[in-house]
């Protein structure tokens, strides 16, 4: 008899619990995308890419290349073509789980990359970026 009183405790308590701003945590995501953004052109493409990558970080360059770890992507961006490179994008969406820990965003970016003679290349494309949710609560890329 007493099973029945406590499912419903249970279930009252779960039903109190507070699901997450989905809204809220899209707009904390594109706020970090910028963040990152402005940190390349600040910092650098490599220092920004490795600051933002989760530890299990995964990017795919190219159509075939997949660079996995911090180390490995800033050995990727420590390449003498970046340095003379400028990036730009925005995400033109955020999605979020339904638990607020996992986020996707895509989008158009630019990269520029500037030769030794002056000539500037530029390349644009779309972008797609799966971000995780730290235990301390920043936002960092598990898939670009």
């Amino acid at each position: 008899m007493l099973k029945l009183p406590l499912f419903v405790i249970c279930m009252c308590m779960l039903s109190c619990v507070s699901k997450p701003n989905i809204s809220e945590i899209a707009n904390e995501v594109y706020d970090t995308e910028k963040s990152f953004e402005k940190m390349c052109a600040d910092s650098g493409i490599s220092a920004a890419f490795v600051t933002f990558a989760d530890s299990n970080a995964v990017i795919l360059r190219g159509n075939d290349s997949i660079i996995s770890g911090k180390v490995g992507i800033r050995h990727f961006y420590e390449d003498e073509k970046y340095k003379n490179a400028q990036v730009l994008w925005t995400a033109d969406k955020v999605n979020v789980s339904d638990d607020g820990t996992m986020a996707w965003t895509y989008g158009k970016y630019v990269w520029k990359v500037t030769k030794q003679d002056g000539t500037v290349n530029q390349f644009r494309g779309v972008f797609h970026t799966v971000w995780k949710k730290q235990t301390d609560g920043s936002w960092k890329y598990v898939w670009d």
